[in-house]
């Protein structure tokens, strides 16, 4: 299988938790030897609708576009500023109480500002 070339993809493979996690790695990786902007541009189709917890899967690509986007010195696609794409109530990356005061110093600001918070290092492959 080869890897995702596009958030969109991503977006495409994605019927759960794991596929969602396994294709949005499998993008990071061949990001990181790619580098093009067009990986990000095209707007993927919504989760929310057909996957569980698929609004935090919908914010969670608007925010890797962001920083990705941010990581190669280009503007973020316009569709990541979406509303639909930002959580009304927090989501944790560690559902304990004991991280939470770590996950929200260190979520990177795309993360952040669509309630999400993650470890610094959530786009991180090494």
């Amino acid at each position: 299988m080869r890897r995702p070339s596009s958030l969109a993809e991503v977006a495409r493979l994605a019927v759960d938790a794991r596929t969602f996690q396994f294709a949005l790695a499998e993008l990071l990786d061949q990001f990181a030897l790619d580098r093009h902007f067009e990986m990000l541009a095209e707007e993927p189709a919504r989760l929310s609708a057909r996957v569980p917890t698929g609004e935090v899967y919908d914010a969670y690509l608007a925010a890797v576009s962001v920083a990705l986007a941010r990581e190669i010195a280009h503007s973020p696609p316009s569709w990541a500023w979406a509303q639909d794409r930002k959580l009304r109530q927090p989501w944790f990356a560690h559902p304990g109480a004991a991280l939470r005061a770590t996950l929200i110093a260190e979520s990177p600001a795309p993360f952040r500002e669509r309630n999400l918070f993650v470890s610094a290092n959530a786009l991180s492959r090494a």
